[in-house]
């Protein structure tokens, strides 16, 4: 199961170039620009761990891409997303999230469904990720 969170989830997942332009576009924009891992995706899971601190007045396209890669090296088996953050209206607005590393197997979700009282069912959505404690 593929993973589908944030800008461009319908397309195919980027090349290094395409990745690279995206980031260019997020530095020309000036916006603040960061990079998020975690091993559970789960569709509410809106805090994933942060990698470094957010890089405010970057223009360094070759130093976020290096921060970018150290992040694959660090967390191989990780999702791992780019965020571009507007600060000009002042407040943190997210312009821009993208995926850039998936780990070579996605374990995907699975679908509880539990019948209570009353007709009343409820689903419940579960990881199959082995989350670390």
């Amino acid at each position: 199961m593929r993973i589908t969170q944030g800008t461009f989830s319908y397309l195919p997942d980027f090349t290094e170039e395409e990745i690279r332009r995206q980031v260019r576009y997020c530095l020309d924009n000036g916006w603040a620009f960061s990079i998020e891992h975690t091993d559970d995706p789960h569709p509410r899971n809106a805090y994933w761990e942060m990698w470094g601190l957010p890089m405010f007045d970057a223009s360094d396209l070759e130093g976020a891409m290096f921060q970018i890669e150290e992040c694959r090296k660090a967390f191989p088996d990780n999702y791992i997303k780019v965020n571009g953050y507007d600060r000009t209206k002042g407040r943190q607005t997210t312009m821009l999230s993208f995926i850039v590393h998936r780990p070579a197997e996605e374990p995907g979700f699975s679908l509880e469904r539990t019948e209570g009282a009353d007709r009343r069912i409820q689903y419940t959505i579960r990881s199959k990720a082995k989350v670390a404690v």
